[in-house]
């Protein structure tokens, strides 16, 4: 009985334990069940259940002949996993795999049989094998020996991402922008949207969908197909205004004359006269090496000086006011002009004496167009000031691309920075600030009868084929002159190319007109090298004109040249030439009805043929003339034509040795 009594006492403390214990356990069940039962059904679900994006494919972006600028296509990188594959499979296929990656990626089979063998040694479990591989690449590698066993017994591991490609190389990079994310330092994220693919991203971007997927054996996620989700709705597409044939042209003339003075950046700019849009604009910056990239928007964003082709603001002005006229007779002296303890000189010794007011824009004389302004605006330069911005000189754009440099006139009511020599300097371009589009934005006006239109870059949005939206031309000044006073400038400006500062880019066969500029920068400081920007703008045909066109070009070596005739009116003469051997169709946009396929396999001939390494004269009989003369050009080449069309003889015979600098007689059908 004693006995019976120590055992039930021992028993108690067990009992009791395993009371408490089972109350807990209620508890814990009520606690799930009811009291928490949400939340931790929640925190299950969120374990387990997933909202998923499924990107939007991003739009394209065309050019106005139906080329592809910007696409997004998928890349893939490929790694391995040599712990899931087995000791007999890897031993078996891996000396095929080497010779697979080595004939297909050119290092020795002997390096990838090593590189894989140790990485299996080792268990790397993420082995690099090739870094962005296109999705016909990507099925070849998938395919090789041990790979093709999938990823548990080959290892094989795929990660896919869509990345934005030009066809069209680097051309116009800048423009096209970009709009992505980047990782900064600290190792953050940041966008970064430039050009029409950042300012257009509205468009472009789609929206992203969403997919539920549920977690399921060894970390994979299942979509769950009855449950909702939202499709993702692709981008639209947009068509530029750029010409693929005028862009290369434009690049590639601007590229060449970069090289030859080894200048630090420059740009060019063509615009078709009545719509406003841009055809071409290429911008174009010096690396450490010497090679030339699109670096930075300097048509756009790099407001400066713009020098001697402000002068035809100037003489606008005046005629306009009616303070002079085009057979005025100014004294230019002997080529300098004290104004207050400063002198005015004019590049040519001796200066030009006594000579008409229209002929002082046509040989760029400071001292004459400086005494134009000087004499008839001292009193009141308020009066000027406002006559260039009835002109919309002095103004923004406001375009639909971001960073648009700010332009800058000086203000006779703000004393501090007026001076009595502000007024004649500015009349040729100094002290006053403004970016080569905005100049190009006035001489366009010039062009088309007074009429001043906005720049367009973007003439449509196309969804599924469909335009759904059109840019049209928009117009900022129905007239920003008299017709008298543009007649008269015309005349000056083709004059300029006849007889005056640009006689080197002057051609009897078509007429071009525009003005030389060239601007001291930096100028004043001590201690500091000369240096100059060269610039040239102007229209072309003078007589009806299609496209206007400027180029600027920033410290070319001076040794070598300086002069805006010299440096960067041959860029505009080289356009125009190709331009006027082969015009383009002005509207290529009308109906969007282009024949997208043909005119893309017709550039891409050009481009083969273009880029080819020739040591010998190529056959260009047959070939557009355009195409042909781009091509011998490109071989260092002068090339002379006789006519229009296709070549029909040229004077050196295909085969013969190429001797750069050697003058070509083209035939022309």
């Amino acid at each position: 009985m004693i006995k019976k009594k120590n055992i039930l006492k021992k028993l108690y403390p067990i009992a009791i334990s395993l009371l408490l214990f089972a109350i807990v356990i209620i508890y814990k069940l009520v606690d799930i069940q009811i009291i928490n039962g949400n939340l931790y059904k929640e925190d299950a679900i969120a374990r387990t259940i997933k909202d998923f994006n499924i990107p939007a494919n991003r739009g394209n972006v065309y050019s106005a002949d139906g080329s592809l600028l910007a696409t997004s296509v998928s890349r893939f990188d490929i790694r391995m996993d040599l712990v899931t594959v087995s000791n007999k499979n890897f031993n078996k296929y891996v000396k095929n795999l080497s010779k697979a990656l080595s004939k297909m990626f050119g290092k020795s089979i002997s390096h990838y049989e090593t590189y894989l063998r140790k990485a299996k040694k080792n268990k790397s479990r993420y082995l690099l094998i090739a870094r962005n591989l296109s999705y016909t690449e990507y099925l070849k590698v998938k395919n090789f020996p041990l790979f093709n066993l999938g990823p548990y017994k080959g290892g094989f591991i795929k990660e896919q991402r869509t990345v934005r490609e030009r066809p069209i190389g680097k051309i116009a990079e800048r423009t096209i922008g970009w709009d992505e994310y980047r990782i900064d330092a600290d190792g953050k994220k940041y966008p970064v949207r430039v050009g029409l693919e950042g300012n257009f991203r509205k468009y472009l971007r789609g929206e992203d969908g969403k997919q539920i997927r549920q977690k399921i054996a060894k970390g994979q996620w299942k979509p769950i197909f009855y449950a909702q989700e939202k499709e993702p709705v692709e981008g639209q597409d947009i068509i530029t205004t750029i010409n693929t044939n005028i862009q290369d042209i434009a690049h590639h003339a601007l590229l060449e004359q970069l090289e030859k003075f080894k200048a630090a950046h420059g740009t060019v700019i063509v615009m078709e006269t009545k719509t406003g849009e841009i055809r071409a604009i290429s911008n174009l910056g010096r690396t450490k090496n010497g090679t030339y990239y699109e670096r930075l928007n300097y048509a756009i964003g790099e407001s400066h000086e713009p020098g001697s082709t402000f002068k035809l603001m100037s003489m606008v002005v005046a005629l306009e006011d009616k303070v002079i006229d085009s057979g005025a007779i100014i004294d230019t002296e002997k080529g300098k002009w004290k104004v207050g303890k400063r002198i005015v000189k004019d590049s040519h010794d001796g200066g030009y004496g006594k000579i008409s007011a229209a002929r002082v824009l046509e040989v760029s004389s400071n001292v004459g167009i400086a005494k134009i302004i000087q004499k008839n605006y001292k009193h009141n330069p308020q009066k000027f000031i406002d006559g260039l911005h009835k002109l919309e000189v002095g103004f923004k754009l406001n375009l639909p691309i971001k960073g648009e440099g700010e332009p800058y006139m000086p203000n006779p009511k703000i004393k501090d920075k007026w001076y009595g020599t502000t007024l004649p300097w500015m009349s040729f371009g100094y002290g006053v600030s403004i970016t080569p589009l905005q100049t190009l934005t006035f001489y366009n006006a010039i062009a088309n009868n007074g009429k001043m239109v906005k720049p367009l870059f973007v003439k449509a949005i196309k969804e599924q084929n469909k335009v759904i939206k059109i840019f049209k031309t928009e117009v900022i000044n129905e007239k920003i002159c008299s017709q008298n006073t543009i007649n008269k400038v015309n005349i000056m400006l083709q004059n300029v190319v006849k007889r005056g500062t640009a006689t080197n880019i002057y051609n009897e066969n078509y007429a071009l007109a525009g003005k030389t500029g060239t601007c001291k920068v930096d100028y004043g400081r001590a201690g500091i090298k000369e240096q100059y920007i060269a610039s040239f703008a102007g229209f072309f045909p003078a007589d009806n004109p299609k496209y206007s066109c400027i180029v600027v070009i920033h410290k070319p070596q001076k040794k070598l040249g300086y002069y805006g005739n010299i440096v960067a009116a041959p860029v505009f003469k080289k356009i125009a030439q190709k331009l006027y051997t082969n015009t383009p169709i002005l509207n290529q946009f009308k109906g969007l009805k282009s024949d997208y396929k043909t005119l893309e396999k017709s550039y891409t001939t050009y481009n083969i043929n273009a880029q080819k390494k020739y040591k010998n004269i190529p056959n260009v009989e047959g070939m557009v003339g355009m195409d042909a003369i781009s091509i011998l050009e490109n071989l260092g080449m002068k090339v002379n034509f006789k006519g229009s069309g296709k070549v029909k003889k040229q004077s050196i015979k295909a085969g013969e040795k190429i001797i750069k600098g050697k003058t070509i007689v083209l035939e022309l059908s």
